[in-house]
């Protein structure tokens, strides 16, 4: 992990101001803009901030895992962050779906498992397991993640950094619908990534620590103690089935799921938002 200057004059206003700046204009960081969020808590603050003056829907959250070597400091073993509406693109696996990224910041790909709610979770729960998350999900997806920052390196700052910047998400691309999923083993929803043609990674549902509803709960958990309760109709993109996949714009990248579907993307430089 890089060295980083963390205490108690992290700004997290400060911060989601030149993060949202960055994100607009397509700019990029070789440093964190200030102090670093010392823990979680910190970093979410930083995030809904930047979710205000981002001011676009919220399609759905993604979850990134934590390493268990930074878990107990962190207080968890995974993190979220906004799916904007914007940035969710529908495949029918026909043709290479263009995903923006940051070509001087950070750009990976993850093939995922996504899962969309059925109802709105209850804003009075707060405690939640892989079972209660289960009744309210209807159908689950094949999916990229397209994990960008203008944040070069974000990952190596660890998770409060990477939460801090919306998670460190840029879009999301949804392939087709898993129609068997809840009578499934989790090994045996295979999937396999591949850059420019080269298989850059292989693995299963299983390898999303504890399956993909797992990672659900974790979302409706995290959420409803920020007050952020996920409605009907939510994406939670669960996390990598077979790594995080560093990309540089130009490449192309496809994620197929054995039996059931593919996608494939072209990463290309994201624009100014004034030229969108």
């Amino acid at each position: 992990m890089v060295s980083v200057v963390s205490d108690l004059a992290f700004d997290a206003k400060g911060v989601a101001a030149e993060f949202v700046k960055a994100r607009q204009s397509a700019g990029s960081f070789t440093k964190y803009p200030g102090p670093t969020p010392p823990d979680l808590d910190s970093a979410y603050l930083c995030q809904d901030e930047a979710i205000r003056l981002w001011d676009e829907p919220i399609a759905g959250w993604k979850v990134g895992w934590i390493p268990d070597s930074l878990s107990q400091k962190f207080g968890a073993n995974r993190l979220v962050g906004p799916i904007f509406s914007g940035s969710v693109q529908r495949s029918n696996g026909n043709r290479a779906l263009e995903a923006p990224v940051f070509a001087d910041g950070f750009a990976a790909i993850e093939a995922e498992f996504v899962v969309q709610l059925a109802k709105d979770a209850p804003a009075n729960v707060a405690e939640w397991t892989t079972e209660t998350a289960r009744r309210f999900v209807n159908k689950m997806y094949i999916g990229i993640e397209i994990a960008s920052s203008p944040l070069q390196n974000i990952n190596d700052f660890g998770p409060a950094v990477v939460a801090s910047d919306f998670g460190n998400n840029a879009g999301l691309l949804l392939g087709v619908e898993i129609p068997d999923w809840q009578t499934r083993t989790l090994e045996s929803l295979n999937c396999e990534t591949r850059i420019d043609g080269a298989i850059v990674g292989r693995g299963t549902a299983a390898n999303v620590s504890g399956g993909p509803l797992a990672a659900l709960a974790f979302a409706l958990r995290c959420n409803a103690r920020r007050g952020r309760s996920l409605k009907e109709g939510d994406f939670i993109s669960t996390g990598a089935a077979t790594g995080v996949h560093s990309i540089r714009a130009g490449q192309t990248a496809e994620a197929i799921f054995t039996g059931i579907g593919s996608l494939r993307c072209i990463t290309v430089p994201i624009k100014p938002a004034a030229t969108r």
